[in-house]
């Protein structure tokens, strides 16, 4: 069975278009996986609002737990990754992986950077040895099949590649750097432009958007399908 991991990191709460003054991200990507439903109703669906529910940030616990090997880790270890152990789950049983992530100030929200800060995990989604020949690092999520579909917005327009401001945008190549560090490599960008002009410029980009985000269901839906 397909699994899809659905992660919104706006800290706004409704959704563009349906409740005052909601979330893009949000209403993309809740588009994609109605779209997605309709295609293979019968995925499996985890749900994380980290916009409204961020994990705790890392702390010197933190990596102190995480660089303990398992079998050394005291009860408090384990009580500190409980939350970083149950988004690694999640992680690595989904297939397909729906990120909502708006940009604020450049880069994206600090909700989302404690998501990432907690699922790269050594020994768990990439592996260190610093006696290993070559390479010392390597990615421990490599190979199956994962999809990353990253939904965004912004205030301005250009970001996107070959933009007047591409330069400025640290949200997809950040998460995408994370994530191809796991071994999650396949990655599609969709996002909403001109938010902060609120003018049909705005409108014709989210629409623009939408029309993306039903295609790009519809292509990979159908090779899921097979």
């Amino acid at each position: 069975m397909t699994t899809l991991l659905h992660i919104d990191a706006s800290a706004r709460s409704g959704l563009s278009g349906h409740d005052p003054h909601g979330s893009h991200t949000r209403r993309l990507s809740a588009r994609f996986v109605e779209q997605w439903r309709q295609h293979l109703p019968n995925t499996e669906m985890i749900y994380r609002d980290i916009g409204q529910h961020p994990p705790a940030p890392v702390s010197g616990a933190w990596i102190h737990a995480a660089f303990t090997p398992e079998q050394q880790r005291e009860q408090w270890m384990r009580d500190v990754l409980r939350q970083s152990d149950e988004l690694v789950n999640e992680l690595i049983k989904a297939d397909i992986i729906v990120a909502g992530v708006p940009m604020y100030n450049f880069g994206p929200p600090a909700q989302f950077k404690a998501y990432i800060d907690n699922i790269v995990r050594v020994g768990r989604t990439f592996g260190f040895d610093r006696n290993r020949e070559g390479e010392p690092y390597w990615p421990l999520l490599a190979d199956m099949g994962k999809r990353l579909i990253i939904l965004s917005s912004r205030g301005d327009y250009g970001y996107g590649e070959g933009g007047r401001i591409s330069g400025r945008n640290h949200v997809e190549p950040a998460i995408q750097t994370a994530f191809g560090y796991l071994g999650i490599t396949q990655s599609h960008n969709i996002a909403v432009e001109y938010d902060e002009f609120a003018d049909e410029r705005l409108a014709a980009s989210i629409r623009k958007a939408e029309n993306e985000v039903d295609d790009l269901v519809n292509q990979l839906a159908k090779s899921w399908a097979l």
